[in-house]
């Protein structure tokens, strides 16, 4: 096979190589959505917009019928406009919809009895089940919150009496 020039190829002169027809177009690579504030302002301006090209569709429709002059074809364009801008009203509602709810939060840990955990408890306000994997016990020393794996307290660092822990891990809450 005869090589092409770089001249001819920087030219388009010559014959563009042949691509294997197995390969595949590569994919369109998709836009991040904008940020909801964005979104938020664009449907503001637009719900503008609207309510202004409504007024004027109607004092246009009142002021042909005052002069006996109707012409359909300005009351249609005017139409087609007006829902243009609903269309993107709807598209824009849509991604409003799917920015927020990409952005929520993860639903609330809930405990074996149903009961929602709060955020940094180590014990459900419900059943009064540890929290995780190892239970918590508090220090002897200072009474902080101490994981039943530890073997020092992080707020005080006092030594944690290793049969106490297994103790308070082993205990199974009262139904």
């Amino acid at each position: 096979m005869a090589r092409m020039s770089f001249l001819s190829r920087r030219r388009g002169d010559g014959q563009p190589p042949e691509t294997p027809p197995d390969e595949a177009a590569p994919a369109v690579p998709r836009r991040p959505l904008p940020p909801p504030s964005r979104l938020r302002r664009e449907r503001r301006t637009l719900l503008r917009v609207r309510e202004e090209r409504i007024r004027d569709l109607g004092g246009l429709v009142l002021e042909m019928y005052r002069r006996q002059g109707f012409r359909q074809d300005l009351v249609d364009e005017q139409s087609a406009e007006l829902v243009s801008i609903e269309d993107r009203l709807h598209e824009l509602d849509s991604l409003l919809a799917v920015a927020v709810n990409a952005r929520r939060a993860a639903p609330a840990a809930r405990c074996e009895c149903g009961a929602p955990i709060l955020w940094g408890s180590h014990f459900c306000a419900n059943c009064g089940r540890p929290r995780g994997e190892h239970p918590v016990v508090a220090c002897s020393s200072c009474g902080g919150a101490v994981p039943a794996g530890a073997k020092f307290c992080a707020a005080c660092g006092q030594a944690v009496d290793t049969e106490d822990a297994e103790a308070a891990a082993n205990v199974e809450p009262a139904p």
